[in-house]
């Protein structure tokens, strides 16, 4: 017998449908198509499948014995791609990525350990960048996945949820602000901050939402990293405005407080973008998934 797994697809889509044409679309193919498919699987049986009735199609008894045996067939093959996808899923290659601070340390760093831990035969290019620029760079091909915080305006790219996160502020237990519910952000500008590097995505966007306010941020001191930010707010040089997935981890055993902050844009969506066309390889299809599915950040979302 001479006939593929594409015919056998065609034939149990038509039993499910008892009907060529509908068959055939659920196939994406032209009734005509399958219909000289279907004719070719039925030289190849030795036996007519289907009876042609005012009801639609019925299987012959032939057909009957067949549909058993192409619906185990065809669940073996599901299986075996199911069992086989866990190979490929150790990818080889290499990709671009770009990400705002807040995403960066807060989800990204910890998701990508584990996976280039395992998967020994990638690299990443990781860079921190303003969201406000993601988008442009990677529809000019300078990369290949991007996580922004806010929406994304693009018809040349695709976004999709990947978590939600909000800004906290950390402060000494015994700083004024130590006590407060909730706190906006205007009143902590009376205090003074301790900032992230200059080039910072997170520096750059306080620094914005403070002329927003009308009043400077009264950096003490900048640091290259968040840890070293907790170090100072922990020694009580001042107030600092930190991703809640940064801070939250690092509170076990030490002298800080978190304050919640009052305004609307603390609460951010993070969104993972790439191109629509061309669309990213398999390399960075693969890491963009495994980002999106980590747990920690899954959780965030529900």
């Amino acid at each position: 017998m001479n006939y593929e797994i594409k015919d056998l697809r065609l034939f149990k889509a038509i039993v499910e449908a008892q009907n060529l044409s509908a068959g055939a679309a659920a196939m994406h193919m032209t009734a005509s198509s399958a219909s000289y498919r279907l004719k070719n699987l039925e030289y190849a049986v030795g036996s007519s499948l289907f009876l042609r009735t005012s009801k639609g199609m019925r299987l012959t008894p032939a057909g009957e014995m067949l549909a058993r045996h192409a619906r185990a067939l065809l669940a073996g093959v599901e299986t075996m791609h199911a069992e086989l996808s866990q190979y490929s899923r150790n990818l080889r290659g290499s990709v671009r990525l770009l990400a705002n601070s807040s995403a960066l340390n807060g989800f990204i760093i910890p998701s990508l350990a584990r996976f280039l831990a395992t998967n020994v035969g990638i690299n990443v290019d990781l860079t921190e960048k303003e969201s406000a620029a993601i988008p442009a760079l990677i529809e000019a091909e300078e990369a290949d996945i991007g996580v922004v915080a806010g929406t994304v305006n693009a018809p040349a790219l695709d976004a999709e949820l990947y978590a939600v996160e909000r800004l906290v502020c950390v402060v000494y237990p015994e700083h004024p602000v130590a006590g407060a519910g909730a706190i906006g952000f205007v009143s902590l500008l009376a205090h003074d901050f301790v900032s992230m590097d200059r080039h910072s995505s997170n520096f750059h966007f306080l620094a914005g939402q403070a002329r927003l306010c009308g009043h400077p941020l009264r950096t003490r001191v900048h640091v290259q990293d968040f840890d070293s930010v907790l170090q100072m707010v922990e020694a009580n040089v001042g107030v600092a405005v930190v991703p809640a997935s940064v801070a939250e981890p690092r509170l076990a055993g030490r002298q800080l407080a978190i304050v919640e902050l009052a305004d609307a844009w603390a609460e951010r969506l993070l969104h993972i973008v790439t191109r629509r066309d061309p669309a990213p390889g398999d390399v960075a299809r693969g890491l963009a998934a495994i980002l999106l599915d980590d747990p920690r950040v899954v959780a965030t979302r529900r």
